[in-house]
Formats: C-alpha cells, structure tokens, sequence
C-alpha cells in the first residue's frame, strides 16, 4: 500500500503511468542544466515509473517532447506536475493549454496536479538556504538586529504575489528576525532595487536577501546586481546573498507530494482568490478569461547564451549581450500586434513597480 508521501504509481485504468514535470524554461544554461537535475532527482525517487520533462518556451525539450518521450516509453496515462512555485498564468493557462491541446490531439490521458504552493516542506526548504548564508556570515549581528527581503517571481495574479508575502511571514517568524519585506523581480511592485533602498531607511545593521527561485537564471542573476548596488550606497548595512531554492531535497519531496495529489484526485488549486474565477478587487475584468497560451512564438527556443563564449552570468539577453541592470523585467514581447496582451495593471503606474505594463512603456 503507498503512503501519503509515496504514490502507488502501478498502472490503472487508463494504462501505463508516467509523469511530466513541466517548467517555463530559460535562456540560461545553468538553469536548464539545474531543471534537468531536479527532474533524474524526481526519477529516483520515483523509480518505478519513466519521469520526462518539458518547457513552455526558451529551451528543449518543449512539453509536447516529454509528453512524445513518455508515450515512446508505453505511457498511456500521464501525471503533469508544474515545477512552479505559485499558481499564476503560466501554470493556470500556459501549462493547462498546451497539455489539453495534445491530449485532444493524441487521446493521451493526461492529470495535471498543482503548484508547489506555500507549503511547510517549502518553507522548511527556505529556511534551509537562509540557515546557510548567516551560518557562513562572519560579523555577529543579532537576529533581533537582521532584516530579512524575500524575493519572489512577481506576477499580474495578486494571489501568486500574496503567497510570497506568506511565505515571508512565515520565515520570519520562524527564524526570529527584527523585520521581513517582500519584493519582487518583475511585473509588480515593489522592485528589487526601491525596495532595498526603503529597506536600509529601517536602520536594521543586517540586511539577508534570499530569492524564492526554483533555479538561476536572468532574474537570480539580476536580483544579486541591485543588492550589490544598493549595498555600494550603504557600507554600514551588511548585506547577506542567499542562495536559491535548487533542487533541495524539501524541494523534491514536495514534487512526489504533489504527484501523489494527482493519484489520489486531490489537486485542487485556490480558486476563492483567484483572478480568472472570482471578481477579485482590481481585476474583475479578468473573471472567465480563455486558457490558452501565449508562448508558441518562443517554445523551444534555445539561441542566447550559445552565442556566448564567456563565463555565463545567468544576466544575458539572446544575443549574449548582458541585460543593463533596470532593464526590462519580462522576457517576451509585449508590443502592439504581438498577438496578445495583458488587461490593465491596477498598479502599472506605481513608482516602485516596472515600465513594461505601464501605458506606452516599453517591454
């Protein structure tokens, strides 16, 4: 009989069982080689079922080759698991989309389970890697006196955006510090550099920046540029680099949970809060909207760091060129006539928030 934590993946109903751990995707080769890694951690803990992975967009395979690697394996019967933090547009739309649309083309019987979500193994991860970082610090500065940032995504759905305000919360409350903000990479506000500068205001002596990433990429890369430069202005304030998430063992346990989920028919994402099925306070436009996805124009894309013969600092743009620190903050094109485009942003127009949805702003 399985546990809770271990799945009884023999084969059901409908045939063979395989699972399809399935990521945006990225430019960056360290962070493609780092979801490669997370996904054989997957396979060995799940031995007795073939585990393939996919991206939306940027790199290879795309989800439709896992699915097409599962099915040369003799699945019939397909467990999809978003290697997504919180549930925003690519894992209610993007994913689902792409995932539906084989399904109906090849009669595959795929089961898509939910986001890692804020959950105590996660938690447990984050605090892992922030343990890490005032471990190897070398000045004794109190907790009482350290101020923790947490990093995350950023997203136009205030309930992915809300979870990493959880998510902060709850670390510092574990871990006893003097204060906790929450900032984010893109999208929404505040940024990363304003609201490091409204941080050191606070006068703590400590300030621990940890990005709540799966993996590297541009954005980690980017976050650690703007605390460096803030840290610059303000030699007095020590500032302390966490290290992401990565494929900690917390982190892979989550997954068979969330695989788990999908056998027992317990996926069931927060539907109260979110955009597309309640009249949330700001977005009530966006109620019903239609899944499909937007990335078909870059899914498989692999070109950008390639073309890059030096070492790669994870904060390259296709052509290999580094991305000015406050550039732009998406990685796709936003323009006019693209093909798609977002409602408006209650806060496009906040000091502290990006240009890229702001009326005219640029992508």
């Amino acid at each position: 009989m399985a546990s809770l934590s271990h799945p009884d993946l023999s084969a059901g109903p409908h045939g063979p069982i395989g699972v399809l751990v399935c990521g945006h995707g990225s430019r960056n080769r360290l962070a493609v080689a780092e979801f490669a890694e997370l996904a054989k951690g997957l396979q060995t803990l799940l031995p007795e079922v073939p585990v393939e992975y996919g991206y939306l967009e940027f790199a290879r395979p795309i989800l439709r080759d896992g699915l097409e690697a599962l099915r040369a394996r003799g699945v019939s019967h397909v467990l999809a698991v978003p290697a997504m933090l919180f549930a925003a547009g690519h894992a209610k739309n993007d994913i689902p989309s792409v995932l539906n649309t084989y399904a109906a083309e090849t009669g595959l019987r795929i089961d898509y389970g939910r986001e890692l979500g804020v959950d105590l193994k996660m938690i447990q991860a984050a605090g892992a890697r922030i343990r890490e970082v005032l471990e190897a610090a070398t000045a004794d500065v109190p907790l009482h006196e350290t101020l923790l940032v947490v990093v995350g995504r950023g997203s136009s759905d205030p309930d992915a955006n809300s979870n990493v305000a959880k998510v902060t919360r709850m670390l510092v409350e574990g871990f006893g510090f003097g204060w906790g903000e929450t900032v984010y990479s893109g999208v929404t506000f505040p940024l990363v550099e304003p609201g490091l500068r409204q941080v050191v205001r606070l006068g703590y002596r400590r300030v621990v920046v940890f990005p709540y990433f799966l993996f590297s990429g541009v954005l980690v890369s980017r976050i650690q540029q703007h605390t460096e430069r803030v840290a610059q202005d303000h030699p007095e304030v020590e500032f302390l680099k966490a290290s992401y998430l990565a494929d900690h063992p917390m982190v892979l346990d989550t997954f068979v949970e969330r695989v788990a989920e999908v056998v027992r028919g317990d996926t069931n994402m927060n539907c109260s809060l979110c955009k597309y099925r309640a009249q949330v306070l700001g977005f009530e436009t966006e109620v019903g909207a239609p899944q499909h996805s937007h990335h078909h124009h870059v899914e498989g894309l692999t070109d950008g760091c390639d073309l890059c013969e030096r070492e790669c600092t994870g904060a390259c743009q296709p052509d290999g060129v580094p991305i000015p620190v406050g550039g732009h903050t998406h990685d796709h094109d936003h323009s006019p006539g693209h093909g798609h485009h977002h409602p408006p942003y209650p806060h496009a127009d906040h000091p502290l928030g990006p240009t890229t949805l702001r009326q005219g702003g640029t992508s």
